[in-house]
């Protein structure tokens, strides 16, 4: 799947889940849909980019951030976008960094059926890089959790 690819594929539940207005997923800045493949696997580690542009899932309980405490910002790792912020990291016993919201604007959704259910898939809004899978299982006040790969993110010290 390229960057054009991802309008044409992109499937919102905005209205259902609240995450952005109609038609805001994947409004792609110009740069990042001239970006290519093999650009793509310069900029980032193999691992990095199976999740990022393969829509892989990395192993979970495998990421530092898991364990990462600090106040900060957590940013797409394709792209340096802001996504989350720590204080709305919290612990959901998956395996994998999760958060209860993200910033307003910053991800994109799309249905994804691989495992032959669907499941609400999340894709940063600048670059189109896959960070994971949001549910209705966490805690208040959204009872969202944004289950997101560490592959797919950086951490941002305050």
């Amino acid at each position: 799947m390229t960057n054009s690819d991802l309008p044409r594929r992109t499937f919102l539940l905005a209205t259902a889940f609240g995450l952005a207005a109609p038609g805001a997923a994947f409004a792609l800045d110009a740069s990042f849909r001239r970006v290519s493949d093999a650009d793509w696997k310069k900029r980032l580690s193999p691992a990095a980019y199976r999740v990022l542009r393969r829509e892989d899932t990395e192993p979970p309980g495998s990421s530092p951030l898991n364990r990462e405490k600090r106040s900060g910002t957590y940013a797409c790792a394709g792209c340096d976008l802001p996504l989350f912020k720590s204080d709305w990291k919290f612990e959901s016993g998956t395996g994998w960094p999760s958060f209860w919201t993200v910033i307003k604007g910053s991800v994109g959704t799309k249905t994804d059926y691989k495992i032959g259910v669907p499941r609400t898939e999340y894709h940063c809004a600048q670059c189109g890089g896959h960070q994971g899978h949001v549910f209705n299982d966490g805690p208040r006040p959204t009872g969202l959790r944004y289950c997101n790969n560490g592959l797919a993110l950086k951490f941002i010290p305050a």
